[in-house]
């Protein structure tokens, strides 16, 4: 008998410089979205809404390593997210999570020990269950995944934030895709970008990229590549986690159908 030629998996973009682009499953971010919009998601759209939410925890997930370097700790705990976030606002996405979070409420009173429990000797002014957010819970296993890519670990408690703004971020991601596809673009929101004070401005080819995102073509059916870029722009104020989003999310479609 011949042999059967192999036949190609089905399911995703096949090149492995994009495969290995995200923690987050394609599936996952498309199940997202349908909380939020019925419009049909391409393909190309689902790998750069993934990409992008990988770049932004990364950059999460490195500051909070800084933050524990610095008290000699290799194990990730909430207050290094807080360091993180103070040290460098771009991070500070996701927000709604933080109403659903005992680490945020922790600027009111609560501290975690190093393992990352709440003090006995603290409490919350007032209980919240984070499965109150849409969607949360869903990214524990590629926030885990993400955090051994970037050699660290993490007590349960900055697992959970992590996922927890993973899922608001993308949500919020997905909210305004869906905007821009049916404003036709972002014209309303404009293309200036926040300057850091200490950081340099923006370099010319991202204000030239952000002002090719401001109007949008295709139908007003589907939320494609561009359309996520755009929301990116929307989503990500500072000009340097934008632009390595945005550049991270390029490079990450750049095989993928538009399906």
């Amino acid at each position: 008998m011949t042999a059967q030629p192999a036949r190609p998996e089905r399911g995703g973009p096949k090149t492995a410089s994009v495969m290995d682009v995200s923690p987050f499953k394609p599936s996952l971010v498309k199940a997202v979205f349908r909380d939020v919009t019925s419009m049909h998601v391409s393909r190309s759209a689902a790998w750069a809404a993934a990409s992008v939410t990988r770049t932004v925890l990364t950059e999460i997930i490195d500051g909070a390593k800084r933050a524990a370097a610095e008290e000699a700790r290799k194990k990730l705990i909430p207050g290094d997210l807080l360091s993180a976030i103070d040290r460098n606002v771009e991070l500070e996405v996701g927000d709604k999570w933080y109403d659903h979070s005992p680490t945020f409420q922790g600027l009111t009173g609560v501290l975690y020990d190093a393992e990352g429990v709440i003090a006995p000797s603290r409490k919350r002014s007032r209980s919240r269950k984070p499965s109150a957010v849409v969607g949360a819970h869903r990214f524990e296993a590629g926030v885990k995944k993400l955090l051994r890519s970037q050699g660290a670990t993490a007590v349960p408690a900055m697992v959970r934030d992590l996922d927890g703004i993973a899922s608001v971020f993308l949500t919020d991601l997905a909210r305004d895709a869906a905007l821009v596809v049916r404003e036709g673009g972002v014209k309303r929101f404009g293309t200036a970008t926040l300057a850091i004070s200490g950081e340099p401005a923006p370099p010319p080819f991202l204000q030239d990229s952000l002002r090719a995102l401001s109007a949008r073509r295709g139908d007003g059916r589907t939320i494609g590549r561009d359309d996520i870029l755009a929301a990116t722009t929307i989503q990500l104020f500072g000009g340097n986690l934008r632009q390595r989003a945005l550049t991270e999310a390029r490079k990450a479609t750049q095989n993928t159908s538009a399906d």
